[in-house]
Formats: structure tokens, C-alpha cells, sequence
């Protein structure tokens, strides 16, 4: 497939974690060093790293350089470090994913213990790059001609150190030399990931691209201009419901309105197998401020309103048609699809 145009986080060989500040997109692409536990933290939760494969990407390495120089009580610091990091926000499951599997080798111990952490971190950066490429095929698959796709938030090569997951199948179709596809990037309010980032990649990768408000998509879907939608997803529940960017479970219940496919594109890493549904994800509420006057010059709400602000939904299971995986497609009922990939 073809190289991105930005690399979203990478590890020097002096062992500086770097990443592309994504509050500052698109009107600028600044890199930021991250040296400490509490940058990563931040990092993480002020959403200059985010997206749920990229989280986990990032939160290895920060695992990493956060221990790498602890010599007392090393496998207490380890552990220490790792339930810090976990809290910087809590729906993504990718985030404890990766940080278990930092945590294994932190226990087995040895020697060489801090050689094989930043093994680790590395080979979690490259399984990423990888699963992305994979299901940038298995959903190209999906795709049919002169195609008009929904995508919701930012669920691309933005989110993760790859491809992406639902915009992976676009990265594969334009390898593929399509030119008849049309991109509608909601604007996903209120954190316009939409607009500003899903909408400046696939610009920047030549398709063809429009955004709309998360209210239009109704009229798009009616208009005839979408034929298939496109997410990502935060934390897969064993049955098949799906925690994504708030606003998700509003376009599948339209896209099932309208008889349009409505797929979620994750990978396994993203499935918690430990939740028997949706009720039970964790929803991360995030700051009022992020509705009332983050992108206003001026406040936009009175004084004293109270705030809903939900940063993800869950999406029931029967509103979705399929999930695309690394490992291939998964269509209903999904607690048994989803049950094979993770045990095969």
C-alpha cells in the first residue's frame, strides 16, 4: 500500500517517543516530544494521541520510557505506571491491551527485561501497521462500484500507525486505482474529528471528499448519495455491540431506516470478550467546555446550562451488518464470530 503522508507516533533510537499533535490538524502538523509518564498521560487525554489502535500504540512505548531508567523496586514502578496510564481515559479497551502485554513481560522478569519491554512496544507498532493493512483488504471487499461512503469521527491513518480501520478500505480501493468513490465525512461534533481529520487525510490521499454536519446525514442517505457506511470502533462487546465516537448509533439506526450496509472495521485487539454486551462499556464523559466554547471565539451556551457530554455511544449489534477484523469478515449472530477469531 501506499506511504502515508504523516507518521501519527514513532520511537527514536535514543528513546524519545514522538507523535503528530492532532490538536493542532489540520491547519498545522506539529510533532511533540513526549519524555515522562505524566507527558503520555496527557497526551493521551487531551486527544493530541488518539483513536483506539493508536492509544495502545502510544501507551507502549510511553509504558517503555516511563520504566526504562527504574532500577529499585522495578516490577512495583512497573505496575505503578501501568494503572496510571490505564486512567488517562477509559472506553478505549486497546489502551489496557497494550499495557497488559507490557505488564506480562514486566513480570517474567530477567536480565533483560528493559530490552525485551521495547521489543515488545515495537512489535505491538508493527502488528498495528500490519492488522491495518489487512483490513484495508477484507473491507475493500465490501465495496462496490461508484460508491458513496459514510464515515463517522476519524477512524483512518490518523487513528492508528497504519492505514486506519474504516478508512483502511478506502487506502486499499485508491491503491487499487478507484476514482469513482465519494468520501462524506461527518463533521462529528463536538470535537469536528470529522472535519478536521478525517476529511484533511483523505484530501490529502486524493479522494474524492465532502463533509456534512452529523445532522445531514439523513438527507444524504435519502438523497441516494450514500451506499455503505464506514466506523471504527472503541471497545467490541462479546455479542457484537460496539462503542464508538458519539453520534455512531444515530447513523446505523438511519442506515437501517434506509437499507444501507453499516459496517464496524476493528481489530480483534478491540474486542473485550469479558463484556457480555454494550451495557456494560465503560462511557468516558469529557469536559463541558468541549461543547460550549472550545471552537467559538465567543461562549455559545448561557451561563450555568448543564452539559451532556458523552464522548462515545453503543451501537446494538442488529444495527450492524458486519464487522471487518484483520482476520476477515464477521457477520451475525456475532457472539459466535467473535468467539472463533479471538480463540483461533
Amino acid at each position: 500500500m501506499r506511504p502515508l503522508p504523516f507518521e501519527t507516533v514513532r520511537l527514536s533510537d535514543d528513546g524519545r517517543l514522538c507523535i503528530l499533535d492532532q490538536r493542532m490538524l489540520p491547519g498545522r502538523e506539529e510533532y511533540i516530544e513526549l519524555q515522562t509518564a505524566e507527558d503520555v498521560w496527557h497526551a493521551i487525554k487531551d486527544l493530541a494521541v488518539r483513536g483506539a489502535p493508536l492509544i495502545g500504540v502510544a501507551a507502549a512505548y510511553g509504558f517503555y520510557i516511563s520504566v526504562k531508567d527504574i532500577d529499585d523496586d522495578f516490577l512495583a514502578g512497573c505496575r505503578k505506571v501501568r494503572d496510571y496510564l490505564d486512567s488517562s481515559r477509559p472506553t478505549a479497551v486497546n489502551l489496557s491491551w497494550a499495557l497488559d502485554r507490557m505488564m506480562r513481560v514486566a513480570e517474567a522478569g530477567g536480565p533483560d527485561v528493559k530490552v525485551r519491554l521495547l521489543a515488545e512496544a515495537r512489535a505491538i507498532h508493527r502488528e498495528d501497521i500490519s492488522m491495518t493493512e489487512l483490513m484495508g483488504r477484507h473491507g475493500y471487499g465490501l465495496i462496490g462500484p461508484s460508491t458513496g461512503i459514510l464515515t463517522h469521527c476519524n477512524a483512518g491513518a490518523l487513528a492508528t500507525s497504519g492505514y486506519g480501520t474504516a478508512l483502511a478500505p478506502v487506502y486499499a480501493a485508491l491503491d487499487a486505482g478507484r476514482t469513482d468513490l465519494r468520501v462524506y465525512c461527518d463533521e462529528t461534533r463536538p470535537l469536528l474529528q470529522g472535519a478536521r481529520l478525517s476529511a484533511f487525510e483523505m484530501a490529502k490521499a486524493g479522494a474524492d471528499t465532502t463533509v456534512l454536519t452529523d445532522s445531514m446525514a439523513s438527507y444524504a442517505m435519502a438523497s441516494g448519495l450514500i451506499d455503505l457506511v464506514f466506523v471504527g470502533a472503541d471497545r467490541i462487546a462479546a455479542n457484537g455491540d460496539t462503542a464508538n465516537k458519539i453520534g455512531t448509533s444515530g447513523v446505523a439506526i438511519l442506515a437501517k431506516h434506509y437499507g444501507i450496509p453499516f459496517y464496524v472495521v476493528a481489530p480483534t485487539s478491540t474486542v473485550d470478550l469479558s463484556l457480555p454486551s454494550g451495557k456494560d462499556i465503560p462511557i468516558e464523559q469529557r469536559l463541558p467546555e468541549e461543547v460550549t466554547e472550545k471552537w467559538y471565539r465567543e461562549r455559545m451556551a448561557p451561563e450555568g446550562v448543564k452539559v451532556l457530554n458523552p464522548a462515545f455511544d453503543v451501537t446494538p449489534s442488529g444495527l450492524i451488518s458486519a464487522i471487518v477484523t484483520e482476520k476477515g469478515v464477521i457477520r451475525p449472530p456475532f457472539r459466535e464470530g467473535l468467539q472463533g477469531i479471538i480463540d483461533g
